[in-house]
């Protein structure tokens, strides 16, 4: 019995959908949201992610403001960016694209963001309040995931969970989210024994490795009906792939995400739905 393909480009504009409507009422309220990003130096792919991430806004009604530093910039330099952006009435979300020169310590920019504009949900007081349920703003891509369960009405109460990855990006939210919902989370990483026997336990597997070349997620590794859900992406015999054996595991799995077209997708649609959140949470505070 062939599983379920997750289509996260379906999924994401539902999010997308929702948005718009939101963003229809702040306006009416005298609210334009806006997202300001803070892209460092040259990366290709950095450079194309906050590309996508503009279109998305501009798809939705979200303003936008685009800054982009040259890769030697210091990192008194780019504090003071961050913190004019804070004082900035106008705008409601920042984001700074990651990873960052060497030069520049990520904790140190990230941290400085205003938690009520923090929509990549990284700093450390947004990252508290989700340990204690109370996060409004939370990191994009483990929401996004959280969002393709509901889609699908999978009840995670009691399930066995196998979470790969421990990243401040996705493993860590990802996990309280789950616990949120009464999963039993294991994480498993680079050191831990046994892997493949966690997997063939786990009702569902959560994978963000990406690199084919150290680990691949395939068939005899699941168990049968398991739910796949595959967050890496990378390059691999001139494809771009996940983590997992996509046409082996479908084949066993209950529900399994492609790349690209899973994951990917609802990352940028929850930047969209936090950007609102926060655009919400400034109004009622200027009350």
């Amino acid at each position: 019995m062939t599983g379920i393909r997750i289509d996260g480009k379906i999924i994401s504009q539902s999010v997308k959908n929702r948005v718009k409507s939101a963003v229809k009422e702040l306006k009416n309220q005298g609210i334009n949201p806006c997202l300001a990003t803070i892209l460092v130096g040259e990366n290709p792919a950095s450079a194309t992610y906050v590309k996508n991430k503009h279109r998305a806004c501009e798809e939705v009604g979200i303003l936008t403001k685009d800054h982009k530093l040259d890769a030697e910039i210091s990192q008194i330099q780019i504090n003071e960016i961050v913190e004019n952006l804070n004082k900035d009435d106008s705008v409601h979300g920042i984001l700074v694209q990651l990873p960052l020169p060497k030069q520049l310590d990520e904790f140190s920019t990230t941290s400085r963001i205003s938690p009520l504009k923090d929509v990549d949900g990284l700093t450390p007081h947004n990252a508290g309040l989700l340990t204690m349920r109370k996060a409004a703003l939370v990191a994009c891509t483990p929401s996004g995931i959280m969002e393709m369960f509901d889609f699908h009405q999978i009840d995670l109460e009691g399930k066995n969970i196998v979470l790969i990855n421990r990243s401040n990006l996705v493993g860590k939210p990802l996990y309280h989210l789950l616990l949120e919902k009464n999963a039993t989370v294991i994480t498993c990483h680079s050191k831990t024994k046994n892997l493949k026997k966690f997997c063939q336990s786990a009702d569902i597997i959560i994978t963000a490795v990406g690199d084919r070349n150290k680990f691949t997620l395939t068939s005899d590794m699941i168990k049968n009906e398991a739910i796949i859900i595959d967050v890496a992406i990378s390059r691999f015999e001139n494809k771009l792939v996940g983590d997992a054996d996509f046409e082996e595991i479908i084949e066993k799995a209950s529900f399994v995400t492609p790349v690209p077209g899973g994951v990917g997708p609802m990352t940028v649609a929850m930047l969209l739905k936090n950007t609102i959140t926060a655009a919400s949470l400034s109004s009622q505070i200027g009350r």
